[in-house]
């Protein structure tokens, strides 16, 4: 017989016990393999993971500079305010290890911080009761109330610094100084241009915090410090900007216009002393006012020059050789000019008038006349050397250039009318730029609102030269100089200053919606001119001429520049030049 081997029954309690150990030992030899991979060989990525997920780091803002007048007087500052938080759970530990509280955790807490926050103590428990690892308790409060608060040392509250931006001189400057958003984020004017000077350079601070949130002592703790911004000095005089502005606000009323501008320059430095608008705005509230009123009328609006755009048609001329001021003219009302009719703005007799008188009358078609010694091609070519149909380069967002077209496209009636300041387009700092040309010896300086940015020592470090062009001679520029003299009756002209010469002219279009924009620019002294003012009247409903509704407040405005800036009277009298003959 053959034996039979008993075989290995799974049933068998022996057989289960073989496996079940067989069992353990694999799993004993995971884990421990599983545990010397943690202990050992990723012990160090596990811990900075561990870190990593305690580890918080929060934002330090920078303060952003100051904005400041000419002699810095403050229009714009950022004040250093904190935004208090508490972390709810931690609240409770407050006074737990004291032996003479009588109260302690979140009711003596509320107690205790109610003051500081100017609360009662029921609305402060309410704030501190919770389970918010983190919630706001009071934004934007003053440096001496976080310092009170903290200096408590309640488990729990905290500190973020904020910068609430302030201008302090209300509107006065708003158009320029522009402003920023709820975040300080810059978004119109000089906040915005100048936006990497002013903001600064934000810091951080990184630390291990608890399971509660509560900053571990022992771990890793690292501060980089907020730079703050740098000022920047603008070009304008406060007082001035203040008075210019009310004195626009009250020539738009007068005149039921819809807006205006008045611009005051220093046509040797290139410098804007004022640049100011009506309706206007508060930039510590840019909400409560229209959208249209938050930017800058004086570089965005473009309009016809109208009548001084005579000047520097004159001007082309005497430069060419082609007249005189004595040169004479015979001026009918209307004339013919290859077909087309061009007439003066009011019915006349025929005149026999000078160069000099046709500008001191603003005629028209003496105008066409004088412009038709010259091409087409060199008449564009001193407008663009004017800065005409080119931006100005001064410092602020959204400027409009403007348009003169190319000479090949002033086609019919447009070949004259460019003669007499329309066909072409301009905003106001442009053209008190360009009238500056006269008054700084036929140069023409690139206007600036800003002088430079402050340094630690007090030094306002310049940005740059401003650009100069040499447009027209010494010579051009002294007859221009005198013909406007003699354009502006120092007696009787409602854009008269008084002890001063005056020398400026007037300027009126019709805009494409049918209402019209009248200006003034002139100059003071008029022999001796540094101060190169504008005013201009947008949206006027009907023809009301800039003598009647631009030139006394050019008069006002001058009178008040040439005080605040200490130019004193040169004692000549005005220049009277032959008119007719």
């Amino acid at each position: 017989m053959r034996r039979l081997i008993p075989q290995a029954r799974v049933g068998e309690p022996s057989t289960r016990h073989r496996l079940l150990i067989s069992v353990i030992l694999v799993a004993v030899m995971a884990l421990s393999g599983r545990l010397i991979w943690v202990q050992g060989l990723d012990a160090s990525a596990r811990a900075e993971e561990a870190i990593a997920q305690r580890t918080v780091t929060r934002t330090i803002p920078a303060l952003r500079g100051e904005i400041t007048d000419r002699h810095g007087t403050v229009l714009a500052s950022s004040v250093e305010r904190y935004d208090l938080w508490v972390n709810q759970l931690q609240v409770d530990e407050y006074l737990e290890n004291s032996t003479t509280a009588e109260v302690t955790g979140v009711e003596a807490a509320a107690r205790d911080l109610a003051p500081v926050l100017g609360w009662s103590v029921s609305k402060t428990e309410e704030a501190l009761t919770g389970d918010a690892g983190f919630s706001y308790l009071r934004k934007n409060v003053e440096p001496e109330v976080r310092d009170a608060a903290i200096a408590l040392r309640i488990p729990g509250i905290g500190a973020d610094r904020v910068a609430d931006r302030l201008y302090p001189a209300g509107s006065v400057g708003g158009n320029i100084l522009g402003f920023v958003g709820a975040d300080g984020t810059a978004l119109a004017g000089t906040e915005l241009s100048f936006d990497e000077e002013l903001r600064g350079t934000d810091g951080k601070t990184t630390y291990e915090r608890g399971a509660q949130g509560q900053i571990i002592p022992t771990g890793k703790q690292e501060t980089t410090a907020a730079v703050d911004g740098s000022d920047v000095v603008l070009t304008i005089d406060r007082d001035l900007q203040w008075k210019a502005q009310q004195i626009v606000a009250g020539a738009v009323e007068q005149w039921g216009a819809a807006g205006g501008s008045a611009v005051v320059y220093n046509a040797r430095t290139g410098e804007v002393l004022s640049l100011a608008e009506y309706p206007s705005y508060d930039p510590n509230s840019p909400g409560e006012s229209d959208p249209e009123d938050l930017g800058n009328r004086s570089i965005s609006s473009v309009f016809e020059p109208g009548s001084t755009g005579k000047v520097f048609t004159l001007a082309a001329a005497l430069e060419e050789g082609t007249v005189t001021p004595e040169s004479e003219y015979e001026i009918p009302y209307e004339d013919w000019f290859d077909g087309h009719r061009i007439k003066d703005s009011h019915q006349h007799p025929d005149q026999q008038l000078t160069l000099a008188g046709v500008l001191k009358h603003s005629s028209n078609v003496g105008t066409v006349q004088i412009s038709e010694t010259l091409s087409p091609e060199v008449r564009y070519d001193y407008l663009k050397a004017f800065g005409l149909g080119e931006r100005t380069g001064v410092e602020l967002p959204a400027e409009s250039a403007g348009v003169v077209h190319p000479a090949s496209q002033w086609t019919g009636r447009t070949r004259y009318t460019t003669a007499f300041g329309q066909g072409y387009s301009v905003n106001a700092l442009q053209m008190v730029s360009a009238i500056g040309t006269f008054a700084n010896d036929g140069v023409r300086v690139e206007p600036s609102l800003i002088a430079g940015t402050r340094q630690d020592d007090g030094s306002v470090r310049p940005l740059g030269e401003p650009e100069s062009t040499r447009v027209v001679s010494s010579e051009t520029a002294q007859t221009m100089r005198a013909l406007m003299d003699n354009s502006v009756d120092d007696e009787t002209s409602s854009a008269a200053v008084t002890g001063y010469a005056v020398g400026g002219k007037t300027g009126t279009a019709q805009v494409g919606d049918g209402t019209y924009t009248a200006s003034f620019i002139g100059f003071a002294p008029a022999d001796d001119p540094e101060l190169v003012v504008g005013v201009f009247i947008f949206g006027l409903n009907s023809f009301i001429s800039g003598s009647r509704s631009a030139a006394p407040a050019f008069s006002e405005l001058t009178t008040f520049a040439l005080q605040n800036q200490g130019i004193a009277p040169t004692g000549e009298p005005g220049r009277e030049l032959e008119n007719e003959w």
